[in-house]
């Protein structure tokens, strides 16, 4: 039984060093263009260099989204693109178009080519075909139950990795390839522009009476009627490693710090208990629910794992996420009277009582004594987003740590 690769997504060089620093074997980013997170930060040059540099000396790998499905006019810009790559040395490519997949093998054979789940992988002939291709690895549709993967594996080369998803959000169309974005609002999800009318309120208009609306109700709220709940496999860690899945990955390239940290931190510890002895990781399975249950979320379900989904698998009730904990910043530094310095993200005051979270699992109750500005000033709260602040407090922080409060 092999140890599975934890790849945990970055939307900015900030996210990327958390998810490092917070338990991530590998990292996957999108640079301006050619992935699915359009409305991510996402990676220019300068970023993406730095990145995978800190992901290097860090001995975590670092793999690049390349999974839109081209069309003619991105086929000349993304050859540019992959040359680009091809200098910068990320140790994967995330690929789904099988056009772009020629192109990426041609241009950089030396860097590994993972096919995305938007291919809709979801039997074993098509795994063999992608790796007769050249494929490192095949990303499992998100459709597959354990069952289905576990059969995959019996019938694939051994060499041939399997990915799949372990949390995150959940695409309503098949593995994510939709078009009620385009059709709705002209921005296209299979370009990475996806608007989420997945997750809108829809009422039904019978053609013979225009105008008149006629709610779709499971209550008085109305309901969602493509709403899926967030994937959440925390509890089922044992099921996946015998299923033969070589990467666990996670959702959320347009996720904050807080979230990626908080949810790598987790399953860092959940798949590393597990691998010591399944007695450690169910001992500890109240702590990983409580700590995944203080990121962002949309309520949870299994997702196709153990079954096809049902009418419990969506949420009629609401479709805004639940958010337990905020982000107040990132560590940068400590200064030598032991202040932490942060780029601060929600407002806090002195006088508060915040945690500090650890990347070794550890979270320190600490009570806000002072916060400085970079000019020296002492002030009482931090209104303003993104600025630098020096901060003094009961427990000790380190460079790396996440401060954090209750919603």
């Amino acid at each position: 039984m092999g140890r599975p690769e934890l790849l945990v997504p970055a939307g900015s060089l900030e996210v990327l060093k958390t998810a490092v620093t917070f338990g991530a074997d590998a990292v996957y980013i999108g640079g301006e263009a050619f992935g699915l997170r359009a409305k991510a930060k996402n990676f220019d040059r300068g970023d993406m260099a730095e990145g995978i540099r800190f992901a290097h000396a860090h001995g975590v790998k670092v793999h690049v989204t390349a999974n839109i499905l081209a069309h003619n006019g991105d086929l000349e810009g993304a050859a540019e693109y992959f040359k680009e790559l091809k200098e910068l040395q990320p140790d994967a490519l995330i690929i789904a178009d099988p056009g772009m997949f020629l192109m990426a093998r041609e241009i950089c054979p030396e860097i590994d080519i993972h096919v995305s789940t938007q291919a809709n992988n979801t039997n074993y002939e098509t795994f063999r075909f992608w790796h007769r291709q050249g494929a490192k690895r095949v990303v499992s549709a998100r459709e597959l139950s354990l069952g289905e993967i576990r059969e995959i594996r019996r019938h694939v080369p051994a060499e041939l990795e399997i990915e799949s998803f372990v949390h995150g959000a959940m695409c309503i169309s098949y593995s994510g390839r939709c078009l009620l974005s385009s059709y709705f609002t002209g921005r296209d999800a299979n370009h990475g522009a996806c608007t989420h009318p997945c997750r809108w309120k829809y009422a039904v208009v019978e053609e013979t009476r225009p105008g008149e609306y006629l709610p779709v109700y499971e209550n008085e709220r109305g309901t969602f009627i493509f709403n899926s709940k967030d994937l959440c496999m925390i509890e089922h860690i044992p099921e996946m490693v015998e299923a033969g899945i070589d990467s666990f990955k996670i959702e959320g390239r347009m996720k904050a710090a807080l979230y990626v940290a908080t949810v790598a931190r987790t399953y860092r510890r959940a798949i590393d208990d597990y691998l010591t002895s399944e007695e450690k990781y169910q001992s500890n399975m109240d702590w990983y629910r409580a700590e995944i249950g203080k990121c962002t979320y949309r309520q949870f379900t299994t997702g196709f794992y153990f079954g096809k989904p049902d009418e419990n698998t969506q949420i009629y009730e609401s479709s805004t996420y639940r958010n337990e904990s905020v982000y107040l910043g990132t560590v940068g530094a400590v200064d030598e009277r032991g202040r932490a310095k942060i780029e601060q993200r929600n407002k806090f005051c002195v006088g508060d009582f915040i945690e500090i979270m650890k990347p070794d699992g550890t979270d320190v109750k600490t009570k806000v004594l002072s916060l400085t500005t970079e000019e020296g000033e002492s002030v009482e709260s931090a209104p303003h987003p993104k600025q630098v602040l020096y901060v003094e407090m009961t427990g000790q922080a380190a460079a790396g740590d996440i401060l954090r409060m209750d919603a």
